[in-house]
């Protein structure tokens, strides 16, 4: 492994835990501790823990926060109250995305952008060239430990460790204490499933994260690398930037106007994607099953089969799905003649493996 990379606070702790190490966004990082397969069910039928401390966060203060990150951002802040966060993207004046994020809103003051580590230097890069206001922005990565709890048991290994979190609403998050020791939590993730988000100084991580170990071991929870961590989120048909999104791609494209405010007063890129939508998107993200043996991978041609067999699109993820037992993936095609139902081929390796489109996500967790 290159010394040179990057180590989280909870680096020997996930080794001493049989952690399979790689090299991920300048970081020596966790990509399985056994079977990917037998981490990602015990993220859908018990629980999970994972070592996220890579992540950026990166703070706006002052008096201007909220107005500098709504300019940022493509969804709007001012929707939300005090406490909540709330999923967006940064997108450059063409309307395509820089990264997705998660903002945190502690006040009109105090804004947390949450990004992705493999797009900290462009990140920083964008932000600082688009402040349209004085404000005070802190890069407090290298500062910051994340631990994330995921899984149908996360909420009861939670109330086992401390039930100061009880009461916390989904996509809120709150300050209290894990094991002594001051944290930010909120009640989100990136696999599909309930469960936390937890956020603390360095010097504390250890003790946080063994805490949250300790309390789940009668309820199977189950440290959990980068590869399950992966194929949970294509389930729940969460996006990953440099796959789904990316500066060649737009929000509208790939099917997030949910989280697009178009009448929000301006954010960066709103002309752009007001173009977009009036004139027509001539492309969208598509889930797809493979109806032939064989495993779809990004960057695989999709081809048109009714008619000529032409490369339409590309794949851009796709993996086996443990939970539905099929071979899945994503991918950019034509808006007009592809909808669910339609059969298309996936070319792999020179030859055309046939699959079909589908609705998603693949995976709903029940709500029950």
């Amino acid at each position: 492994m290159d010394t040179a990379l990057l180590k989280t606070p909870l680096n020997e702790e996930i080794k001493n835990l049989g952690a399979k190490m790689v090299s991920y966004a300048g970081y020596e990082m966790p990509v399985r501790f056994g079977s990917i397969k037998e981490e990602h069910n015990a993220v859908r039928n018990a629980a999970g823990i994972f070592d996220v401390s890579h992540m950026t966060e990166f703070w706006l203060e002052g008096e201007n926060a909220l107005a500098a990150a709504n300019y940022l951002v493509t969804n709007d802040l001012t929707a939300v109250s005090d406490g909540q966060m709330q999923y967006s993207l940064m997108c450059t004046e063409h309307g395509t995305v820089v990264d997705d994020l998660m903002v945190y809103r502690f006040s009109p003051t105090k804004i947390l952008l949450v990004m992705n580590a493999a797009c900290k230097a462009q990140d920083l890069a964008h932000i600082q060239a688009n402040l349209n206001v004085e404000v005070t922005f802190t890069d407090r990565s290298l500062d910051t430990a994340q631990v994330a709890l995921q899984g149908p048991r996360a909420v009861q290994i939670m109330n086992d460790v401390t039930a100061a979190f009880s009461s916390l609403a989904s996509m809120h998050f709150t300050e209290g204490t894990i094991a002594g020791h001051a944290c930010l939590v909120s009640r989100s993730g990136y696999t599909g499933e309930d469960g936390y988000e937890i956020y603390c100084a360095n010097d504390s991580a250890v003790s946080v994260f063994s805490a949250i170990v300790e309390a789940g071991k009668p309820h199977g929870l189950q440290p959990v690398g980068l590869g399950a961590r992966d194929t949970l989120r294509l389930e729940a048909k969460m996006p990953l930037y440099g796959n789904e999104l990316s500066l060649s791609r737009t929000p509208l494209e790939a099917r997030l106007k949910w989280a697009v405010a178009l009448d929000k007063t301006d954010f960066l890129g709103k002309s752009a994607l007001v173009a977009q939508q009036r004139e027509g998107i001539g492309v969208k993200l598509v889930g797809f099953e493979m109806t032939e043996k064989a495993i779809p991978r990004h960057g695989y041609p999709v081809v048109g089969l009714a008619g000529e067999q032409v490369v339409v699109g590309e794949v851009t993820s796709g993996c086996p799905s443990p939970t539905l037992g099929t071979n899945i993936g994503l991918a950019y095609v034509p808006t007009s003649g592809f909808k669910v139902g339609t059969e298309i081929g996936i070319e792999i390796r020179g030859n055309i493996k046939r699959a079909k489109i589908v609705k998603t996500p693949f995976y709903k967790r029940s709500r029950s």
